[in-house]
């Protein structure tokens, strides 16, 4: 989720991170309800994370020997990833206000609280569980904008990158991911699936920190070892990829817990980091489709969940938290809300995001 300065635009990981971001939003709008069409959508947070260590070590690594500073390594990447981090809080405010202000169990929420959780998130200060400032009462580390919590291991993994993984030698992040990933597997075959990190409670800081760890440094690697790699070209192959395995797991029926999170981490660990291979050795011609995915793939995701949040109010829910509306009685507003989300993305893309870029980094700014 970076942009790629004057080295050449490798399209097909545009496509992807837009695909990506569009399973989230289909599996936010569905997570409430028994059947989900995409079961396994969370796993794309975890192609991000491979997909950023990538982009971070093909923009930056050969800079640092050029004069590149730490300074201006993190102005950068607050440039890029800031702007919208706000739009993000702000929006969740607006829409939190408008839901009636109250949370999950119908309980008010003072101004004071509703401030302070808006601050929290534009600072990027992830909140516990117990905290006066959680305001829907979930547990979520930014309760105004939930999806907030894989920006924040970014931000932890930018710091790392900058202070000591761009430092290493490859050998030693080899070491490094091997460690994160043996971690991973045993949350995975653990707890059954992988969708952690999100909440701080249960071990989720530590949870969300391998998570993260793994796909960044796995990105990393494939940016210093990519250019002796020459992968076939398949653009839909790997589109068709990313939906298979968000999809697949409806067709298996009831897993053992093992199985289930041994699915995952395999999408994890070997499918995804394939997948960047792929697009990092790709030379598909830029088209307005990848293009446009591309450039809307991190404004969706920064923007989306505050919607989903008054869809949840819209349907209701009883007290053990499960919905009161049928889905078939909804469908409509389901079916209209990702092109909501979408209109709402380019707005925010282009009449706040790529403004305040452009001003703040003095060019013109990519995706």
């Amino acid at each position: 989720m970076t942009d790629f300065a004057s080295k050449p635009r490798l399209n097909l990981l545009d496509g992807l991170r837009g695909v990506a971001a569009l399973i989230v939003v289909v599996y936010h709008l569905f997570e409430c309800f028994d059947l989900s069409p995409i079961p396994r959508g969370y796993l794309a947070v975890d192609f991000f994370f491979v997909l950023s260590g990538f982009v971070i070590g093909y923009s930056y690594d050969d800079r640092w020997p050029s004069g590149l500073s730490a300074a201006t390594f993190f102005r950068r990447r607050l440039i890029r990833l800031h702007p919208l981090v706000i739009a993000g809080a702000v929006i969740g405010a607006v829409c939190f206000i408008a839901q009636g202000g109250t949370r999950w169990d119908g309980s008010s929420v003072s101004w004071t609280m509703i401030a302070l959780a808006t601050v929290a998130n534009l600072l990027m200060i992830p909140l516990w569980p117990s905290a006066a400032a959680d305001v829907r009462g979930n547990g979520e580390m930014f309760p105004l904008n939930g999806p907030n919590w894989s920006l924040f291991f970014e931000y932890i993994g930018n710091i790392l990158y900058a202070i000591l993984l761009r430092r290493m030698p490859t050998l030693w992040l080899a070491l490094i991911a091997a460690a994160a990933g043996a971690g991973i597997v045993f949350i995975a075959i653990t707890d059954g699936y992988l969708g952690v990190g999100w909440t701080m409670a249960n071990g989720g800081l530590w949870q969300g920190t391998l998570r993260m760890l793994f796909s960044y440094v796995a990105g990393m690697l494939i940016a210093r070892c990519h250019p002796k790699v020459n992968m076939s070209r398949q653009p839909l192959t790997c589109t068709a990829t990313l939906l298979t395995i968000s999809v697949l797991p409806l067709t298996f029926g009831e897993m053992p817990v093992w199985a289930s999170g041994l699915y995952d981490a395999v999408c994890v660990m070997a499918v995804f980091p394939a997948l960047v291979i792929i697009g990092a050795s790709s030379t598909s011609r830029q088209s307005k489709p990848l293009k446009l995915l591309g450039e809307l793939s991190y404004p969706l995701y920064a923007v989306h969940y505050p919607l989903m949040y008054l869809f949840y109010a819209y349907i209701g829910f009883n007290g053990n938290l499960v919905p009161i509306a049928r889905l078939e009685e909804v469908w409509p507003v389901a079916v209209a809300l990702p092109f909501v989300a979408i209109i709402l993305a380019w707005a925010v893309m282009k009449w706040w995001d790529n403004p305040i870029r452009r001003r703040l980094s003095g060019r013109r700014v990519r995706n």
